[in-house]
C-alpha cells in the first residue's frame, strides 16, 4: 500500500504554505481570537480559489473530486500554521454527510469557501465555531438536520468555541454517519500532525539559537533527547494518518478495518502532538505559554484538538473492540 506524498501533494502544500505565510497565520489567529474574522475570511477565499475546500467534493458540485489523502495533506498544512475555524467539519465531515444526503447546492457553497460546522454525538457532541459558520448541522442516528446553538462556550484555544446545538429541520435520513465522523477524526489527526511538526520546528530552532553556559541549549542531552523523542513520535504517526487516508479512499487491502485504522491514526497523532507540546514548552520555558509568543497558539490548539472528533480514550476503546 503506497501512501507516500506525490509531487501534486507537495505542490498543494507549497500553495497553502505560501498563502498562510504571506497572510501571517499567527496574526490571523490572534485577530480571530479578538473577534475580527475578516483576515481569516480573506485567506479562506484564497484557499477556496486553489481548491482546498473542494477536495472531498465531486466535480459536479464544484469540487475537485480528489479524496481523503488530499484532504489530509491540506489539513496537516493548515494545522501546521494553526489556522482557525471549523476546518475538519468544512474539509471532511460536512462534504461526506451532505454528499450522502444529496445536498449538491450546499456542497457548491462549501467548495467556494463557506465554513460550516457539524455536531455528531457521541463522538463529537459539540459543534465547533458556530459563530463563524454559515451553516450548522447535527448528525445523529443517521439523520442530518440543520441546527442552532443552545449554549456556546469558549475553548482552551482562544480561536475556538464549542456549542451545544439542537436540531431545527431534518435535511435527510439514512446518512452515512460512520464515514462522516471517521473523516472528521482523520482530518483532526492530520491537523494534530501539523501542529506537532510546527512545535518541534520552533523548539529546535530555539534550541540552536539560545545559549546557556556558553553553549547552545540544543547541545545538552536533556534537550536533544527530548526533541529526538518528539521527532520520532511525529514521524511514526505520519504513516498511520496517511495509511488511514488511503484506506478511507478505498485503497487498502481487502479486509482492512478502516475505522480502526483511523482511530489508531487519531491516537498516534494526538500523542505525538501532546509530546511536542510538552517538550517544546520545556525548551522555551515560561515564555512559551505567554499569549505574546506564537508557541502558545499551537499549545492551546493542540489541547483542544486532542479531544475533538473523539477523545484518545474513545478511539482506544474502539480499537480494543476490534481485537
Amino acid at each position: 500500500m503506497d501512501f507516500l506524498r506525490s509531487d501534486i501533494h507537495d505542490d498543494l502544500v507549497a500553495s497553502i504554505d505560501a498563502l498562510l505565510t504571506k497572510a501571517d497565520s499567527a496574526a490571523v489567529a490572534r485577530a480571530w481570537a479578538a473577534g475580527d474574522r475578516a483576515p481569516a475570511a480573506a485567506v479562506v477565499t484564497k484557499l477556496a480559489e486553489i481548491g482546498v475546500f473542494g477536495l472531498m467534493i465531486d466535480e459536479a458540485a464544484g469540487g475537485s473530486g480528489a479524496g481523503a489523502v488530499e484532504m489530509v495533506v491540506a489539513a496537516e498544512e493548515l494545522g501546521r500554521h494553526g489556522f482557525p475555524g471549523p476546518l475538519a467539519e468544512t474539509l471532511a465531515v460536512a462534504p461526506a454527510a451532505l454528499r450522502s444526503a444529496g445536498q449538491h447546492e450546499t456542497l457548491e457553497r462549501i467548495a467556494a469557501g463557506e465554513l460550516v460546522t457539524v455536531a455528531a454525538p457521541p463522538l463529537a457532541p459539540l459543534a465547533a465555531d458556530v459563530p463563524a459558520a454559515s451553516a450548522v448541522y447535527l448528525l445523529t442516528d443517521g439523520a442530518l438536520s440543520t441546527a442552532e446553538a443552545v449554549r456556546t462556550e469558549r475553548s482552551v484555544d482562544s480561536t475556538r468555541t464549542v456549542s451545544t446545538v439542537r436540531a431545527v429541520q431534518t435535511v435527510a435520513d439514512g446518512v452515512d454517519a460512520g464515514r462522516a465522523t471517521d473523516l472528521g477524526a482523520l482530518a483532526t489527526a492530520a491537523q494534530l500532525l501539523g501542529l506537532g511538526q510546527r512545535m518541534l520546528t520552533l523548539a529546535s530552532e530555539y534550541a540552536v539559537a539560545r545559549a546557556q553556559f556558553g553553549r547552545p541549549i540544543g547541545s545538552f542531552q536533556a534537550v536533544k533527547h527530548h526533541l529526538a523523542d518528539v521527532a520520532i513520535a511525529v514521524e511514526m504517526a505520519r504513516p498511520l494518518v496517511y495509511g488511514a487516508a488511503v484506506g478511507a479512499d478505498g485503497g487498502a487491502p481487502a479486509g482492512t478495518d478502516v475505522a480502526r485504522d483511523i482511530s489508531a491514526a487519531k491516537v498516534a497523532a494526538a500523542d505525538a502532538a501532546n509530546l511536542a507540546a510538552r517538550h517544546s514548552l520545556q525548551v522555551f520555558g515560561a515564555i512559551g505559554y505567554t499569549a505574546e509568543h506564537d508557541l502558545s497558539l499551537y499549545l492551546t490548539k493542540t489541547r483542544a484538538l486532542i479531544g475533538a472528533w473523539g477523545t484518545p480514550a474513545a478511539h482506544r476503546a474502539r480499537i480494543l473492540e476490534t481485537l
